[in-house]
């Protein structure tokens, strides 16, 4: 890490450990991602594409990477945990770095309880004499000793399921390739990637938000940028290594699945949660369905799920060091370097949020709209700091980087937010209404969003421009 780097000209202590190189960076955000994510969505984003999940998630990767380009940007400007909160707070102002951590908790926290939901789903039709809720507190239990061990051991063990999540993807590609040219499922077609017959960009979108969901965990190697040992020029780099490589996995897999599918009329009128184990059927029979089946259970409720209780823990971490969550969840342990109050909650709310969702029969809906929205919005106003940041306040003369990038990575956002699920916009709003009431009483209570300001910034008189990249 770059000496200039060091946290401590922000005002805080270097807490956490810093041992985490690319490899274990770009490891991180793809367990994070699930290199098998479509496995579980595959049939929703099929039925709502019109059949072109191909291009779903090709629009999907393009329009994160524009805003993977502008993570990297700030989180070379301000290399501290909390992500796009941080951004957000010292780029435009504190409260609205407030409100953007706000909307991103919406996704972090969330997302925890709608993995452990769809996992213990999966293994109780699996193994029925055991129930969800047994199920659900097996995998909050093991992730949550794992995590209060340190950071190594999470990264060291994540290796080891993304080893075993590809080894899975390789098996069902080799197999399903394998079966279409025996002439099983139909012949090899572009229609995954475009179907003149069903196009329309609002129908591509609209699925996108869904799609969306196999992307995100990407942003969440920001959250580690306190423990990267090369800085923030290393964090940018694995989020760009993370989101491709996953991209092109995704866009691999669901080809072949869209090849592959039994019933593809029936598929574009009604959505199935089984598209993709129907697929694996046709290739390699109920083993490779069964395979495929366990993967994702096993994936979305150990492995992303361990990922994702460390990215909100750093969360909660960073906004409760800067007094605009409780200070408990600031504390830090000696032995391991992790913030063990933040991550004890984090369990126990996928505890409660997970028992109360399986009870309901749209919870894994439900939660899958809370998620999408929150990290959707917050996306959008990160590019929103880039430019206030470098071309406002700093006058840059970088355009594409910190103008162009940013409005293009805003635009196509914003129409994936305005063609998603109206239940999603009406949820995301609720919330964001939800944390405006907190920012009031924040105020009421004398305790105003601010964040420590690094000397010579642009509010302690400094206004030097900025050439270049």
């Amino acid at each position: 890490m770059q000496p200039q780097e060091s946290i401590e000209r922000f005002g805080y202590r270097q807490e956490l450990r810093r041992g985490i190189g690319l490899a274990d960076l770009v490891f991180y955000g793809l367990i994070f991602m699930v290199p098998i994510a479509p496995f579980a969505i595959f049939g929703s984003v099929y039925f709502t594409s019109g059949g072109m999940p191909v291009l779903t998630y090709l629009v999907g990767m393009v329009a994160l990477l524009f805003t993977a380009a502008s993570y990297a940007q700030m989180v070379k400007a301000f290399p501290l945990s909390g992500s796009v909160y941080n951004y957000a707070g010292r780029g435009i102002s504190a409260p609205v770095g407030f409100m953007t951590g706000w909307a991103i908790l919406l996704d972090y926290v969330l997302a925890p309880c709608l993995l452990y939901l769809v996992a213990s789903i999966a293994m109780h039709s699996t193994v029925p004499q055991i129930p969800v809720w047994l199920w659900l507190l097996f995998f909050v239990a093991v992730n949550t000793v794992i995590n209060l061990r340190g950071i190594r051991m999470t990264m060291n063990l994540t290796k080891v399921m993304i080893i075993a999540e590809l080894a899975v993807l390789a098996l069902f590609l080799v197999i399903g390739f394998w079966a279409l040219l025996e002439g099983r499922g139909r012949d090899f077609s572009l229609s995954p990637l475009f179907n003149p017959e069903t196009f329309s960009w609002p129908v591509v979108f609209g699925a996108v938000s869904i799609a969306v969901l196999s992307f995100l965990g990407f942003d969440g190697i920001s959250m580690l940028v306190e423990e990267s040992t090369g800085g923030s020029a290393q964090v940018g780099r694995a989020m760009r290594l993370a989101l491709i490589l996953a991209g092109v996995l995704f866009v691999a897999q669901v080809w072949v699945a869209a090849l592959l599918v039994p019933d593809p009329e029936g598929l574009l009128k009604q959505a199935s949660d089984t598209a993709f184990y129907d697929a694996a059927a046709v290739a390699g029979g109920e083993t490779l369905s069964h395979i495929a089946a366990t993967a994702t259970a096993i994936s979305w409720g150990l492995a992303n799920t361990l990922v994702a209780q460390v990215a909100v823990s750093r969360l909660l971490y960073a906004m409760a060091r800067d007094r605009q969550l409780p200070s408990f969840l600031a504390k830090v342990s000696v032995r391991h370097s992790v913030p063990t109050n933040a991550i004890l909650l984090v369990a126990g709310l996928s505890v409660a949020l997970g028992l109360f969702m399986s009870a309901r029969e749209d919870g894994v809906s439900l939660l899958g709209s809370l998620i999408n929205m929150g990290a959707l919005v917050a996306f959008v106003v990160l590019h929103v700091s880039v430019i206030v940041h470098y071309v406002v306040r700093m006058r840059s003369t970088a355009f594409w980087s910190h103008l162009v990038v940013p409005l293009a990575g805003m635009a196509i956002l914003i129409f994936v937010v305005i063609n998603a699920n109206v239940m999603a916009q009406t949820v995301g709003l609720l919330w964001l209404a939800l944390g405006a009431l907190v920012l009031a009483a924040l105020y009421a209570m004398g305790r105003r969003p601010s964040l420590p300001d690094l000397p010579g910034s642009h509010e302690a008189g400094g206004s030097q421009a900025v050439h270049g990249r």
